[in-house]
């Protein structure tokens, strides 16, 4: 089975993470490592998830400098090279109309970036943005529209 570590990071955001949290108690790293691997999840990639997360959660409102309502977010070479036009252009879709602030599209394209996979689509830009929104308190209304289009199978949806 090829797995990477986003598909974990989805297994664990469909069988934990969106659950409802009041019914069972958070599992530890190693509970988590153990069913990871049962469900067939190499133990490399499992341990490249969970440090995916523990970097997530680590400080999620971190943010070198919180950039003015005027500023243009210019990509380097590095994030275009795994980052293209079109993710890209839905990135700063999403901070347009408000899914996402100036910070949490860093941390977004931070995560993206720490993806173990060369070329990164939208879905997986999808999936991270619901990731980043669930991990922040406050975040409710924001993660909900997120999850509308994460969920929506329109093949016309604009962005």
């Amino acid at each position: 089975m090829k797995e990477s570590v986003l598909d974990i990071l989805i297994y664990l955001f469909e069988n934990y993470f969106d659950a409802d949290i009041e019914s069972a108690p958070e599992p530890d790293r190693d509970a988590l490592k153990d069913e990871l691997e049962r469900a067939g999840f190499s133990e490399r990639e499992v341990d490249r998830a969970l440090e995916w997360l523990e970097q997530l959660s680590a400080d999620p409102q971190r943010v070198v400098s919180v950039p003015t309502a005027r500023a243009i977010r210019v990509f380097d070479p590095r994030e275009q090279a795994r980052l293209d036009t079109e993710c890209r252009g839905y990135i700063l879709y999403l901070e347009n109309i408000g899914i996402l602030n100036a910070s949490q599209r860093e941390l977004v394209i931070d995560r993206l970036l720490a993806l173990d996979t060369r070329q990164i689509d939208i879905e997986q830009v999808k999936w991270v943005v619901l990731m980043v929104l669930f991990s922040q308190p406050g975040q409710e209304s924001a993660y909900l529209r997120m999850e509308d289009l994460v969920f929506d199978n329109r093949l016309d949806a604009v962005h």
